[in-house]
């Protein structure tokens, strides 16, 4: 296209403006337009269109940019003016798709307010220069915000906008608990974790407690997935596939993030849709005899009473059950009321027993220090194995996958460890009131018992037992931690007052009550 020289030349205006750090110091779109407009007023450009553009250009494909690009192309307009090269191309595509329109005169001319350009050949070299400048300040930057990440990440902090539940520290830059969204988090977990409750019923009552996004808006069924499946909240980053321990608090217990992922598990599985009665035993015993469900039926009398029975379902193919005879639920109803006042403490046993656990608790003043100690040295070892894991991925020794599945695990062992301190910790202050609140607890049993709730009566036999069978119309089951202690010391099969019992019996439960305190203290989960 010749020009002459009284001839208006033609040009597109293109302005451009990211939201990436690269682009967080130049100008905006209206002062580019502004310079652009006085530049081409001084050149006695006319301009064809104003383009503007709201798109990193670190990657081809904006889709501004390839229009302008065309009708160049189709002779609309001869040339280009814009702010800096940077704003037309960060990339080596765009960059040589420039130069190449350039070679072939379809551009003839670009203005930069900013950045001389003649389309010589000394011009073209000075515009790939600058291309190559800008592209490289792009991957130097990005390159950089990796290295800064990664160090952030060694160092345990999270390195981008704080998730729900934590607030961002300007200053230090790390992040905290928020300590109005952190209580509708943890209750998060702590809901799904019980198995009660499905993502959408889950959003639905979450929702409305008040627990909103960053943006003031309701969360969806995916955002309470994605938060019950992030690591972050029980102390662990997870970055790129790889784990990191965090510095920041936990929210939650890794044990319970645990639980979590379990009943996620298990809620993924498919399910029959059945529409079925209740019934108030279906599904809670086994056949002692085969091992498989007992199920239940209704049947009416001709008297026009009904009464519910439970038997065998007989499905097992690897045996012939011969369990016959149906169980009425009234009697599995009498048998449980049974079972339930035999781990049931005598109201002045429980109250001696608590009696002495106050005792000891005055007298006792042990110290968790040798245990601590222990475990303080396994971290040291586990950041020593860290260390090592690093240098052979640094040496070549092992590969990228291999290291972060390595680390990974490692990463989850630290974190057990710490919650093994924090868990000492709390037990080491309160293993007193757990044992005083259990035996509270089977005082209870015998009131429970009494109750006309079968409902409440089968939930507290569940709680205490496992293993629930019938079979010849009797139910068995195998009592829990601290329930199978009661069970086996025999306390809770004696029912004549404390000061009728002979002291041999008396001196008996002070025996087993010893024998319980250190199986308790062994085993502190089962208070």
């Amino acid at each position: 296209m010749e020009i002459t020289k009284n001839q208006t030349k033609k040009f597109f205006i293109y302005a451009r403006k990211s939201t990436d750090s690269e682009d967080r110091q130049v100008r905006s779109i209206g002062d580019q337009l502004s310079e652009l407009r006085e530049l081409a007023s001084k050149e006695n450009i006319e301009v064809v269109d104003v383009l503007v553009e709201k798109q990193t250009a670190k990657i081809p494909g904006r889709p501004i940019f390839s229009e302008m690009l065309k009708r160049i192309e189709q002779g609309e307009a001869m040339g280009i003016l814009a702010w800096h090269p940077d704003r037309l191309a960060r990339n080596s595509v765009d960059g040589g798709q420039i130069i190449y329109l350039v070679d072939t005169g379809v551009i003839q001319e670009m203005k930069f307010p900013t950045f001389w350009f003649d389309p010589t050949p000394q011009g073209k070299f000075m515009l790939s220069i600058a291309f190559g400048q800008s592209k490289y300040y792009v991957d130097n930057l990005s390159e950089n915000i990796k290295r800064g990440h990664r160090q952030k990440l060694k160092n345990g902090i999270w390195p981008q906008k704080a998730p729900l539940g934590y607030l961002n520290d300007t200053e230090k830059k790390i992040i905290y608990i928020d300590k109005e969204k952190s209580p509708f988090i943890k209750k998060t977990f702590e809901a799904y974790a019980s198995g009660n409750h499905t993502l959408k019923n889950l959003r639905k009552i979450i929702n409305g407690l008040g627990l909103v996004g960053k943006k003031g808006k309701m969360l969806s069924v995916s955002n309470y997935q994605n938060m019950l499946k992030n690591p972050i909240y029980y102390g662990v980053i997870r970055y790129n596939g790889e784990l990191y321990n965090g510095k920041h608090n936990p929210i939650i217990t890794k044990k319970l993030f645990d639980e979590v992922q379990e009943v996620m598990t298990r809620k993924s599985k498919p399910r029959k849709d059945e529409k079925m009665k209740f019934f108030l035993y279906r599904g809670f015993f086994k056949c002692g005899e085969c091992g498989f469900t007992i199920t239940a039926d209704k049947k009416i009398k001709k008297s026009g009473k009904e009464y519910i029975y439970y038997y065998c379902t007989k499905k097992n193919p690897h045996h012939k059950c011969k369990q016959n005879i149906f169980t009425k639920e009234e009697k599995i109803s009498s048998q449980i009321k049974t079972e339930l006042q035999k781990v049931s403490l005598p109201d002045d046993c429980s109250d001696w027993m608590i009696k002495e656990l106050k005792k000891e608790k005055i007298q006792s003043n042990q110290s968790s220090d040798f245990f601590a100690q222990k475990v303080k040295k396994e971290l040291s070892k586990l950041d020593e194995k860290l260390e090592k894991l690093m240098t052979a991925y640094l040496e070549n020794v092992l590969s990228l996958a291999e290291y972060q599945e390595s680390k990974n695990i490692l990463v989850n062992q630290k974190q057990i460890l710490k919650d093994k301190i924090s868990s000492f910790e709390r037990k080491s202050n309160n293993r007193f009131e757990l044992a005083i609140n259990f035996i509270k607890t089977s005082k209870q049993a015998k009131i429970i018992a009494l109750q006309k709730n079968p409902e409440r009566i089968r939930d507290f036999l569940k709680k205490i037992g496992s293993n629930f069978q019938i079979q010849n119309q009797n139910i068995s089951f195998l009592p829990r931690g601290a329930w199978q202690i009661v069970v086996n010391s025999g306390l809770g099969a004696l029912r004549a007052p404390f000061a009728e019992r002979s002291s041999a019996h008396n001196s008996s439960e002070i025996l087993n009550f010893k024998k319980m305190r250190r199986e308790w203290d062994s085993n502190p989960r089962y208070a």
